[in-house]
């Protein structure tokens, strides 16, 4: 009789956690997965998708086992099995004819952040189109790209506080971050922080769990974060809570910032964003008073047109008031910054032979079906992206993968909505079944994971995947005959002190790394300092203001009527991963407050008709008082067939961009709700 053998593991989601992992392994199959300890950060605890999805994942009816060839129509999902030689001929045969015909700018990747390893997520691949001149797809509109440069216009390319650190804060504000989905360990952390005393505010149109468990919770209309901001800032000038001497040693456009926000009294944006004046002027006050006090500004409050000011107005609180260099002052935040990568090195930015073409990934429709120069999209490597569950606009996005002359090859664990598109498809590892180096962007631990099974079938990870692309396309040079092994040696500076001398020996013996200073964890304004232009706070942005006249953050009223639709995270998938689960692919949910529901003579429970201009969607209405009047909310991440209209609550979201970045505006879709008529 054979016990199950237990592996250390990481997990790889697009999460901030990153947590350590505990896996079961009978007979090279997952039974089990569970916490692990080994992160001090994540600390044995994880989330329940992750715990009950997982198995059925890596060996269930969706996994994909073989290199397979379209046989039907595009989207119809018909495919039969191939042999690896032949899909890699048919492959290349595909890609050169497309460059022969239009350049190899026709050619490009589709990927966003399935994985987040530093292998599976960037290295080989990157080398791969680099080294064939490839259009190049700015990946970072779909989801924080905007919340990136907004921080970066700022601060600069830093990190923030450690989310450790708030258990010393005395009031928390917690800003469009669901922390008991999106943030589990944090929301402990606050837990902690509630205990020894603090109070928390929570900026959110939704009640959530934390603001339920909040002293404050601002429950405002979408896209208003800017208008709410600005008027605290006000407010703490008024209240004689601006910190002048830092402001004078660290900040850069002080008057000209708050000359701005003046505009803004408590009643007009308590008008503008659904709120009462009195409630925002108790947050300012509390903001101006308690110290330390921490922001935490969530994934997702950018996402509509005015995310960029949104997120810039929040952010620029604490050094408006001086929270910043004690254990709790600040934010937390950018915790990716504190990983020496070495992005070049590992994607071989050197073996660009020529400038490349660059795109927003949310334009790719448009490159397919109305080109802005000679060169159409006419290749897509699909890979780490379920983009058809993800892209707004969706129907657009399925038009373009159906277009005749646009060939696809697909790279994933699962058959999922957007490899029915595919012409190939190539069946990858998970990271269970490879080793890979984890950073996370909501923690400080380095961590490396083994593989605990061998690859299912034939599958290969994506480092070898495109090891093997770059073979058949003749790609000789030495960078793609480099091994995994040597592939992590190169991704980060081992000689950083964020590292402490810690070596990629130390962690495969198991080792956990915290990116810290030598005496204490990484604070802006202790031990780490702006990386700006001026190397000060800019609250004033030069570059944003040659790059989108946009020098300080602004309000832009919403053009359409309707109510708001909110697509946050969901407690049973990460963006679409596991949206292939039988409990993931019933009808979804639709909140929507009393008043609403009342003003439209609609039940609770009842199946109600969401639409727009752009599409419809079948959902089971749920009557409730966590979402505020004028926003309803369906969680994003589902799969085509998980409402019977066969869309998802994409196909609502329009293709318009944000004011930075040119970023998704997920949430500024408007919509319509009547009773569905069977």
């Amino acid at each position: 009789m054979s016990f199950p053998s237990q592996h250390h593991s990481v997990c790889p989601l697009d999460c901030p956690d990153t947590c350590s992992l505990d896996v079961s392994v009978d007979n090279g199959k997952i039974i089990r997965v569970r916490g692990s300890e080994a992160n001090p950060f994540t600390a044995g605890v994880i989330c329940s998708k992750v715990s009950k999805y997982y198995p059925g994942f890596v060996h269930g009816s969706q996994r994909l086992t073989t290199p397979l060839r379209r046989t039907g129509p595009k989207g119809s999902g018909q495919f039969e099995p191939i042999d690896w030689s032949e899909a890699l001929d048919l492959i290349y045969a595909r890609v050169s004819q497309v460059i022969t015909q239009y350049g190899a700018h026709a050619v490009a990747p589709l990927n966003y952040s399935g994985p987040h390893g530093m292998l599976a997520g960037g290295s080989m691949d990157r080398r791969f189109f680099n080294r064939l001149g490839a259009t190049e797809m700015q990946r970072d509109p779909l989801c924080a790209g905007i919340w990136g440069e907004a921080y970066g216009s700022l601060y600069g390319a830093v990190p923030g506080m450690s989310p450790e650190l708030v258990v010393h804060s005395k009031l928390v504000v917690i800003w469009g971050n669901n922390t008991a989905v999106s943030n589990l360990h944090f929301h402990r952390l606050l837990k902690t922080a509630r205990e020894n005393g603090a109070k928390v505010v929570v900026v959110d149109p939704r009640e959530t769990k934390i603001a339920t468990q909040a002293d404050l919770h601002l429950a405002l209309m979408p896209g208003t974060d800017v208008v709410l901001a600005l008027a605290v800032a006000a407010l703490l000038e008024a209240d004689g809570a601006i910190d002048r001497r830092f402001a004078a040693e660290h900040v850069k456009g002080l008057e000209a910032y708050l000359d701005n926000a003046r505009a803004w009294t408590p009643e007009r944006a308590a008008e503008v964003c659904g709120l009462a004046a009195d409630d925002i002027r108790e947050f300012a006050r509390w903001y101006g008073a308690l110290s330390p006090a921490a922001l935490s500004v969530g994934i997702g409050v950018e996402r509509n047109r005015n995310g960029g000011s949104g997120v810039r107005a929040a952010l620029a609180l604490p050094a408006l008031a001086g929270k910043f260099g004690v254990p709790g002052g600040g934010i937390i935040g950018q915790s990716s910054k504190a990983f020496p990568k070495r992005g070049d090195a590992l994607t071989g930015a050197h073996l660009r032979r020529e400038p490349v073409r660059e795109i927003n990934i949310l334009d790719v429709p448009l490159w397919v079906t109305e080109p802005r120069d000679d060169t159409p999209l006419r290749a897509l490597i699909n890979y780490n992206h379920n983009a058809v569950a993800v892209h707004p606009d969706q129907n657009r996005l399925r038009q373009a993968l159906s277009h005749p002359d646009l060939f696809m090859l697909g790279i994933d664990v699962e058959l999922n909505d957007t490899l029915r598109y595919a012409d190939v498809i190539l069946p990858a590892c998970t990271h269970f079944e490879h080793a890979d180096l984890y950073g996370a962007y909501g923690q400080p631990y380095l961590q490396y994971s083994d593989a605990v099974i061998p690859p299912v079938g034939e599958a290969l990870p994506n480092t070898e995947i495109f090891r093997l692309l770059a073979a058949r396309f003749g790609f000789g040079e030495p960078e793609f005959r480099e091994s995994d092994e040597e592939l992590m040696a190169c991704a980060l500076d081992w000689q950083h002190p964020h590292l402490q001398g810690t070596t990629l020996a130390d962690l495969k013996a198991g080792k956990v790394q915290e990116m810290r200073s030598a005496d204490a964890p990484l604070m802006l304004f202790a031990n780490v300092f702006p990386k700006t232009p001026s190397g000060k706070v800019e609250l004033w942005s030069d570059a944003l203001a040659e790059h989108y006249r946009l020098p300080l953050p602004v309000y832009q009223a919403p053009e359409d009527e309707g109510l708001v639709l909110l697509t946050p995270a969901s407690s049973g998938r990460t963006n679409s991963t596991f949206g292939s689960d039988p409990a993931n692919r019933t009808v979804q949910t639709l909140q929507m407050h009393p008043d609403d529901a009342a003003a439209r003579q609609l039940s609770d429970g009842q199946y109600v008709r969401v639409s727009n201009a752009l599409g419809a969607v079948l959902l089971k209405l749920q009557i409730s008082t966590h979402v505020r009047p004028g926003v309803v909310s369906c969680d994003k991440g589902a799969w085509l067939d998980a409402s019977e209209t066969g869309q998802s609550c994409n196909a609502l979201i329009p293709a318009i961009k944000a004011d930075l970045g040119g970023g998704a505006c997920y949430h500024d879709a408007r919509v319509e709700v009547v009773a569905h008529v069977a």
